[in-house]
């Protein structure tokens, strides 16, 4: 189960619209070993694109020094689609490197009344998708 605070929930979402019709995509950190959600990271779509999400190479290499350097992992790897449900993509498996890592999907395709508006949250290890619980809290 992902365990999420109300602020961070929101701040997810903010970031998605926003950057509706491309795809938003980011991360939030926590402490090492701790699977609790703190630090949001929204990142740039390199790819500027409503189907297809991509880190920067170069501002990816300098998170992960960030993060090494503050005890940091990534606990959320999240991004949007803008057309369709908030499942993961065949890409978006090919992407998941981080077993660990809770992978957050927000659907703003209700911006163009395509669907309803959703955030839903996955596993993915070694190609597997599960589907897990979500609990927003007000605080941990």
């Amino acid at each position: 189960m992902l365990t999420i605070t109300q602020a961070l929930y929101d701040q997810i979402v903010a970031h998605a619209r926003a950057d509706h019709p491309d795809e938003a995509c980011g991360m939030v950190a926590g402490p090492e070993g701790s699977g609790r959600p703190e630090r949001f990271i929204p990142m740039l779509n390199a790819a500027r694109s409503p189907t297809f999400y991509e880190f920067d190479s170069s501002d990816l290499l300098k998170l992960y020094r960030e993060l090494d350097d503050r005890d940091e992992e990534p606990v959320i790897v999240y991004h949007s689609h803008t057309a369709t449900e908030a499942y993961p993509s065949r890409t978006d498996v090919t992407y998941a490197n981080e077993p660990g890592a809770h992978y957050v999907l927000v659907s703003t395709a209700d911006k163009d009344d395509a669907g309803p508006f959703q955030f839903r949250s996955y596993r993915i290890v070694d190609g597997v998708i599960t589907e897990e619980d979500i609990k927003v809290v007000e605080a941990y």
